[in-house]
């Protein structure tokens, strides 16, 4: 009985791993001897090797591997011409599916002739050349200009990262050695980017590509360190339009804040003009002085010169600060106060004949409470205008369809009575056959403040 049970066993095991293997054939899963071999261990009859070897030398037309994949037990995807190819019978493929299937088997039998030992170098050899290509794509991926320098440690520079053209990540950093920049993609090591040009693309340790380089000074001033809040680029530039602020002049700029306008009216007046910056806090005329030494530090590192020196920042109130404006005269005024018509009569007498005061308020308030000051004070300034600069962002992209690729524009139909088509709809090219969506950004810019603008009109009184 025992005898028995083992001769069924047998002859089940042996008949089932046939079948197994017929169906892996069938199915493209057997690829490889070595796992023939696998299958051979199940039979206990020492003649299932000569029929596994007569099976063994059918040829396959599965496709080949690739080195990497001989290695790993890994086969390449079906293209969708070969798994329906595999399902028609075969009088009715064409040439081009022969062809294919041709090339396949060639690769199979170059495969199948390659030791393991060839495979690994072959393997090897990939991988060097992968590599290769990707520092030769990396390094001529930057247009070098003349003169531009790389980045250095002490620099600010700023990191970003966009994601279906939105900004996911944006951080503005000083390079320093032995720290790195954290974030919730992934980290970098500030020595990862030493040494390279800036605009470059770093990978964090979670692969995420983050963009570096170096911020403008909108964006300097966007992203530094403050105490108050700053006159925002947008109404900056508005009020540098108002008081016609051109090299060589003498400005005045009282509200130091965090240094945002006195960093903007450095630069408009350059290295022949002056400013002179009032700050009443001493908390903020610190970050003020410290944001414009790191402008100053950066540039210079940047651009191998020095930034002007040209802001003088004073601690004190503007309303009692005679002594430091006797004998000066201004080109034009920037009052960014809460009070800003307490130091009006203090300030006019310095103004030039002609010149403008621009003063920034935060809310149409206390726009109110200064026309009434004015009022009340008979100070020789006209109100000009009151203004509110507005900015709306928009949102310009190709229409896409579900799969990622782009729409194309459609001519009319020809059995559409109504519209007739063009010979422009006719032949259409390339150029201009991808229609774009537009539509204002979700998320716009809020209330930032109100801007005055005040002539010195002294002759007439």
């Amino acid at each position: 009985m025992t005898v028995v049970q083992n001769f069924g066993l047998s002859f089940m095991t042996r008949t089932f791993s046939r079948v197994r293997f017929m169906c892996f054939e069938r199915h493209n899963v057997v690829r490889h001897k070595p796992f023939l071999c696998g299958l051979r261990s199940f039979g206990s009859d020492p003649d299932d090797s000569k029929r596994d070897n007569r099976s063994s030398d059918a040829s396959f037309t599965s496709p080949p591997f690739s080195h990497r994949a001989s290695l790993f037990g890994r086969r390449r995807s079906l293209s969708p011409l070969e798994r329906v190819s595999q399902l028609l019978p075969e009088d009715t493929l064409t040439q081009e599916v022969w062809d294919l299937r041709d090339t396949r088997n060639l690769g199979v039998e170059r495969l199948e002739s390659n030791t393991e030992n060839d495979v690994e170098q072959n393997c090897q050899n990939e991988w060097l050349e992968n590599d290769e290509a990707a520092s030769h794509e990396q390094a001529t991926a930057h247009a070098y200009v003349f003169g531009e320098k790389l980045m250095c440690f002490e620099e600010t520079l700023l990191a970003e990262y966009r994601r279906n053209r939105r900004v996911e990540f944006r951080k503005m950093f000083q390079l320093k050695e032995g720290l790195k920049i954290h974030s919730n993609w992934g980290l970098i090591a500030h020595e990862d980017i030493e040494g390279r040009p800036a605009g470059s693309t770093f990978h964090t340790s979670m692969g995420t590509p983050i963009l570096i380089r170096r911020p403008s000074l909108e964006e300097f001033t966007l992203f530094m360190k403050r105490g108050p809040a700053i006159a925002y680029p947008k109404d900056a530039s508005a009020m540098l339009t108002m008081m016609d602020v051109t090299e060589g002049h003498c400005v005045l700029d009282s509200g130091s804040g965090s240094g945002a306008m006195s960093l903007f009216l450095s630069r408009a007046v350059g290295c022949k003009g002056s400013v002179l910056s009032v700050e009443i806090r001493e908390d903020h005329h610190r970050r003020a002085v410290l944001n414009y030494q790191r402008w100053r530090s950066t540039w210079s590192i940047r651009q191998g010169e020095e930034w002007p020196d040209n802001v003088h920042f004073f601690h004190g109130d503007l309303i009692s600060a005679g002594s430091l404006l006797s004998g000066r005269g201004f080109n034009s005024v920037a009052l960014d106060m809460i009070n800003p018509h307490l130091a009006l009569p203090a300030v006019v007498p310095h103004l030039h004949c002609g010149s403008v005061c621009a003063v920034y308020q935060a809310n149409i308030t206390q726009v109110i409470d200064l026309m009434e000051g004015l009022r009340c004070s008979a100070l020789p300034l006209v109100c000009e205008r009151i203004v509110e600069v507005q900015y709306r962002d928009w949102l310009v992209a190709p229409s896409l369809k579900k799969d990622g690729t782009f729409n194309r524009r459609k001519a009319p139909c020809e059995d559409d009575a109504e519209s007739e088509p063009s010979e422009d709809t006719e032949d259409l090219t390339p150029f201009g056959d991808v229609p774009y969506i537009a539509r204002p950004h979700p998320e716009q810019t809020s209330h930032t403040g109100e801007l005055l603008k005040g002539i010195n009109n002294a002759l007439q009184y």
